[in-house]
């Protein structure tokens, strides 16, 4: 690995899944000092589908890292966020500050995968096809929009259960900040998109003003530059 090039490097663009990863490296860069560099995808180029990048990502999309430090000369390709956040968590959270010992603490880690899961079989999937019907679909339909945002609104009730007496979504106690949050937040923070409002969910609602405060959160919301 050369001196002057990061370990990681980051290809993203602003999107929820991208912010995910930027944030978590925002957490690890002020804990340990992991240093990272990025490349913004331009999408208007179709530029995740060229041949370099399916090398990365064999699935033609954001984000993705290359890891300089592992995986011989050209480095270790990981893709999908979820997998990236626990990749990343793996190797350089070495203290376990933003996870859970699967070994020492086997349920906590146990709610943090569940939460992680409840993120890309739900809120994720069901927000960005709301996101769709509501903004991008080329023609108007009704059924749609009303399907997606329910089942939105529906998502949001749950992480409302939860976190109900709760400051975080895994972790004994009150819980503590960890890679369940991170992976979800950026779809509740994308919300606005949509013009919808959190009011309704009190306890969500607080959740979302915590992690608004983390200096990762908004170091990492300004990733790619």
């Amino acid at each position: 690995m050369s001196e002057s090039k990061p370990a990681i490097t980051l290809y993203t663009v602003a999107t929820p899944n991208g912010r995910k990863v930027s944030v978590f490296l925002e957490d690890l860069k002020a804990a340990y000092g992991l240093q990272y560099d990025t490349y913004k995808i331009d999408f208007s180029k179709n530029e995740q589908k060229e041949p370099w990048f399916i090398k990365i990502n064999p699935n033609g999309r954001i984000p993705a890292i290359i890891d300089r430090s592992r995986g011989g000369p050209d480095g270790f390709n990981v893709f999908e966020s979820a997998a990236i956040l626990l990749y990343l968590a793996q190797h350089y959270d070495k203290e376990y500050r933003f996870h859970f010992n699967p070994i020492e603490q086997p349920d906590d880690y146990s709610e943090m995968i569940q939460w992680i899961f409840f993120a890309h079989g739900g809120v994720g999937p069901m927000q960005g096809q709301a996101n769709h019907f509501v903004k991008f679909a080329p023609e108007d339909i009704p059924y749609g929009k009303k399907r997606y945002l329910d089942e939105t609104k529906r998502l949001y009730s749950v992480l409302e259960i939860r976190l109900k007496d709760r400051d975080y979504l895994a972790g004994p106690g009150r819980g503590k900040y960890s890679l369940a949050d991170i992976n979800v937040y950026p779809w509740i923070a994308a919300r606005t998109y949509l013009d919808l409002s959190v009011d309704e969910w009190p306890a969500l609602k607080a959740w979302i003003e915590r992690l608004d405060e983390k200096p990762a959160v908004k170091a990492g919301f300004q990733v790619p530059a």
